[in-house]
């Protein structure tokens, strides 16, 4: 949810809509410029007094943006041959590396374009965030034999890798799909597992949900640096 988006869209300045949320100006400057999570309460509350429309209901929602994981496993499919095909020959790239770098690829996508690129459901862990369909879909894949699942060391520890048995459908990913991963690669392959865990910690989606809660989309918007991947209007 961004609400100074929702509240430019209304013409409500930030007083009034800081008087119905019976919070101070300056707390809804910190909740507008993601400074602070935005509650589950104070979320109801917006959607409350902007009349925001659940996707359950039928009418108007084709004016607002879905919040729900749409997911899209054949694209998932696409995207993680993709990552192992430029980096799962690598070292440190085992089963908790995959998962830190499909949950950037997918957040900062929708950060960036307000659209789900594989839509997948994670879950808030003490590793950091957990794509639930994850397992189903690497077993289908292996039974197909598109990929190989492999056993090796990294340092002292156990790791489960995949290799790709066939290349990408690159038809099926767009132009600026291959720039976020391409982006997302570049940035954060190169970290080992518990460097990459522990810097998905810091990121507001994982830090403003609860252990074991589906991490939602929305909390994106609330990013701050290094995390952000997008420029937004500064007001007071």
């Amino acid at each position: 949810m961004n609400i100074k988006k929702l509240r430019k869209k209304f013409g409500m300045p930030q007083e009034e809509l800081a008087r119905r949320l019976n919070m101070s100006r300056p707390t809804l400057i910190s909740l507008e410029k993601g400074k602070r999570p935005l509650k589950l309460q104070e979320k109801a509350e917006i959607e409350k007094i902007f009349g925001i429309v659940k996707e359950h209901e039928p009418e108007n929602t084709s004016s607002v943006r879905i919040e729900i994981p749409q997911k899209k496993l054949d694209k998932f499919k696409q995207v993680l041959l993709y990552i192992l095909e430029k980096v799962g020959g690598r070292a440190n790239v085992g089963l908790t590396v995959l998962y830190k770098l499909l949950y950037f690829i997918d957040f900062d996508y929708y950060e960036k374009y307000e659209e789900q690129l594989m839509g997948l459901t994670y879950i808030k862990n003490h590793h950091g965030p957990t794509p639930k369909e994850f397992i189903k879909v690497i077993e289908d894949m292996k039974k197909k034999k598109e990929i190989e699942e492999v056993k090796s060391q990294y340092f002292t520890f156990e790791q489960r890798k995949y290799l790709p048995r066939i290349s990408p459908d690159l038809s099926q990913l767009n132009g600026r799909e291959i720039e976020i991963i391409d982006t997302v690669l570049a940035r954060l392959a190169h970290m080992s597992a518990t460097e990459l865990s522990d810097y998905s910690h810091a990121d507001v989606p994982w830090s403003s949900h609860e252990d074991g809660e589906e991490i939602s989309y929305e909390s994106v918007f609330y990013r701050n640096d290094p995390y952000s991947v997008r420029k937004y209007e500064d007001e007071l």
